[in-house]
């Protein structure tokens, strides 16, 4: 069979899943080594639960229905989704750019979707296993109760790595180095803390402010999250979360495929 111009150099056709393995498996040798942005996504996420815990004592959760160590727990899942993916995905994005290694991928048989999403794989998988451990750990050894609805759960933080993982690529496009990632992610970093259900539920703020926040990049995620895990939230409110993670993954992606950047910044 004669050779296209789409087969590999060797003549032998790789698929879509090898070829995410080993995009994969390159990113997770980076991540590791990278000792920096591997403690931001293991440790940050786990020692924030006693600085939410502590932002919490003056706030009465009793009308919510929920205590000080599940809201802790929950806005730790939070904190994994923007610590290990989001923070540390726009600087891995920034860093293949600006070494050439985006430019030359795109020289290979790997479409540019799979180039994003085998530099992402490592981090959503290990936020992924991260928030399961949290979870099983919280209800083991915390106290916290059992997952009241597992499916909406897994939906809740799978929908969030995905938007997370595409407002890292969205992000990265406005990034010039490495370093400056640090900034350009701190806006995201600070509604999301102050205003996403992180640190406080929604649900004792002030009518208008929590109508505000609702509107949040993450907080349609951090509501389907929490009430997976500790229910309390029905009907209109878990659609209107369900919405709001939906048109956050539309946007974030339409900007991708707008403004993200495959060459060096100049």
């Amino acid at each position: 069979m004669a050779r296209t111009e789409n087969d590999p150099p060797g003549g032998r056709r790789t698929t879509v899943a090898g070829r995410l393995k080993a995009l994969g498996r390159a990113e997770f040798v980076m991540l590791v080594r990278n000792r920096t942005a591997l403690f931001s996504a293991l440790i940050v996420p786990v020692a924030m639960i006693g600085a939410i815990k502590m932002s919490l004592k003056e706030v009465d959760l009793g009308e919510v229905g929920l205590s000080g160590i599940e809201v802790a727990m929950a806005g730790s899942i939070g904190m994994v989704l923007i610590m290990a993916v989001y923070a540390n995905l726009s600087a891995a994005y920034t860093a293949r750019r600006e070494d050439l290694v985006l430019k030359r991928l795109r020289t290979v048989e790997t479409s540019d979707r799979e180039i994003l999403i085998g530099t992402a794989l490592p981090a959503v998988v290990l936020a992924f296993a991260q928030s399961c451990l949290m979870i099983a750990g919280g209800v083991a050894f915390l106290g916290v109760r059992a997952p009241q609805n597992a499916l909406l759960l897994i939906g809740g933080l799978l929908g969030g790595l995905v938007l997370l993982s595409a407002l890292a690529a969205a992000t990265s496009a406005f990034t010039r180095t490495v370093e400056s990632a640090q900034i350009t992610t701190m806006p995201l970093f600070l509604v999301s803390v102050a205003g996403s259900g992180l640190f406080v539920p929604l649900e004792v703020l002030p009518d208008r402010v929590a109508s505000i926040c609702e509107l949040l990049p993450v907080t349609g995620v951090m509501t389907l999250i929490r009430a997976g895990w500790l229910g309390g939230t029905e009907g209109y409110d878990l659609l209107g979360a369900a919405l709001n993670a939906l048109a956050w993954i539309v946007l974030a992606g339409f900007a991708v495929q707008r403004w993200f950047r495959w060459e060096p910044r100049r």
